[in-house]
């Protein structure tokens, strides 16, 4: 158990960040799975609108530092590359 004050202030701001990082990886979960489906659903135009708008939000997560810079930017190349696919 925490004994100083530096040490019960960050486990309360852990639990605040780890809240507040959850949110964040979710949101960006559900921007890639409305790409997956559309690619499965097979329709490109759908599949382009969705990927253009899973960018920003796979940056915005390497930018708040919740997702490492080479996985977001590996994601973002097989999606592209499936939707180029189609």
């Amino acid at each position: 158990m925490a004994n100083t004050p530096q040490a019960k202030k960050r486990i309360r701001r852990n639990e605040k960040r780890a809240e507040i990082n959850g949110a964040r990886m979710s949101r960006i979960r559900n921007f890639l799975k409305k790409v997956e489906t559309a690619i499965e659903g097979g329709d490109k135009d759908s599949a382009q609108t969705a990927l253009r708008n899973a960018q920003p939000e796979l940056a915005r997560g390497v930018a708040r530092g919740v997702l490492h810079k080479n996985t977001a930017s590996r994601k973002m190349s097989r999606l592209s590359k499936r939707v180029s696919a189609l």
